[in-house]
């Protein structure tokens, strides 16, 4: 799929304006619509508002690929704890399936823990036999539906592709019930053991990054992996005597819930992360989520065991995950077989988070590496 180019000045709060770049980039929301839409926006309630009346004008006019995509993007907004999430995201999941009903994506449920992951899994167009098998997953608060052009994309390259959520996300939480572990071995070990693979490539976008590295190191079945792009240790972000500090802080948890909840009233991306996280380990205290995050660490992750061969991407200006990251990412990987790393500039339109404003271009380069 051709799809868009360039990174849009949509909203002037720059979460709001990365989500419907996000949804752009991912090429089933239109510029014209989700530009209209934003002049709208002034806060969340606003952005579910209008992006779900963008979902019903498009499924009225038969246009369902982009009502199911205006549809995730008021789901993503929604309060985190109401009844209004839970039913924007199964209309979602209802209509993105039936808008993608002609794509070839084979569904499974794939047990695990007394239940199950839900799972995409797409083969090669035409019968072709598969280059090779790629495992593909999300990050933080992605659903498994909303990248169907990533994974489509590689399996039109001859890959077969089974995409799937692990614990905390989509509909592992919705559906299952199954909060988050960091543990990631677990789930994609799910998913060799059901599909019997013995040899993959592993490829986590977003928060994913991290944990396609967490789960090399402890599952040999994984000959390569992509983390796009890395997170390593949050705390690695600033200097070490800051490092300090911050470790000192969150021992008045009292004072942390406090402090947390005032930033959060004040900074939607901050609101957002914190809700997410709760939501994820299915807690009600922002300490939880600081602790969620802090789980996330140098020593958890195990960059040493790591034996495979590794690409980590990054984007100049990306504000979630920066290249800080990435770099001390790639000193860790002292075992590995051989650690790639790209960093995509502003003028190739691909210096935002996970490449939102050029993914042709970054799915380029992952498939290229793959195909080494």
């Amino acid at each position: 799929m051709d799809l868009p180019i360039g990174y849009q000045d949509f909203h002037k709060v720059k979460f709001f304006n990365y989500q419907m770049n996000r949804l752009h980039a991912l090429g089933f929301g239109l510029a014209e619509e989700i530009r209209a839409s934003a002049a709208r926006i002034k806060d969340r309630a606003d952005f579910v508002r209008e992006f779900a009346a963008l979902s019903e004008t498009a499924e009225r006019e038969g246009r369902l690929k982009n009502a199911a995509a205006y549809l995730r993007a008021a789901e993503f907004f929604a309060d985190h704890t109401s009844q209004e999430k839970i039913d924007l995201y199964f209309q979602y999941r209802e209509l993105f399936y039936r808008a993608f009903a002609d794509e070839g994506i084979l569904r499974h449920e794939v047990p695990y823990n007394d239940s199950c992951l839900p799972a995409q899994e797409l083969l090669p167009p035409d019968g072709a036999p598969p280059r090779g098998t790629i495992l593909f997953f999300g990050g933080f608060d992605s659903l498994i539906e909303e990248f169907f052009v990533i994974w489509k994309t590689f399996a039109e390259a001859g890959y077969r592709v089974i995409a799937f959520e692990g614990p905390g996300q989509g509909g592992v939480i919705r559906l299952y019930g199954h909060s988050f572990d960091h543990d990631w071995e677990k789930p994609v070990g799910a998913m060799l053991d059901h599909f019997q693979i013995d040899s993959a490539a592993l490829v986590g976008f977003s928060m994913g990054g991290y944990w396609a590295i967490r789960a090399a190191a402890n599952e040999p079945r994984i000959k390569q992996v992509v983390s796009w792009p890395p997170v390593y240790d949050w705390l690695e972000q600033i200097p070490g005597w800051a490092q300090a500090v911050v470790r000192q802080m969150i021992r008045a948890e009292g004072f942390m819930n406090w402090t947390i909840r005032l930033r959060m009233r004040l900074f939607p991306i901050l609101d957002h992360a914190v809700r997410q996280a709760m939501y994820m380990v299915q807690k009600d205290q922002p300490m939880d989520a600081v602790r969620w995050l802090m789980g996330m660490n140098r020593e958890h992750i195990s960059s040493g065991k790591v034996t495979q061969d590794v690409l980590l991407l990054g984007g100049e200006a990306d504000s979630f995950q920066p290249p800080r990251l990435l770099q001390k990412q790639a000193a860790a990987l002292t075992h590995a077989r051989s650690v790639t790393t790209r960093i995509f500039t502003r003028a190739e339109h691909a210096h935002m988070h996970c490449q939102m404003g050029n993914l042709n271009l970054a799915m380029g380069v992952v498939a290229d590496w793959l195909g080494k």
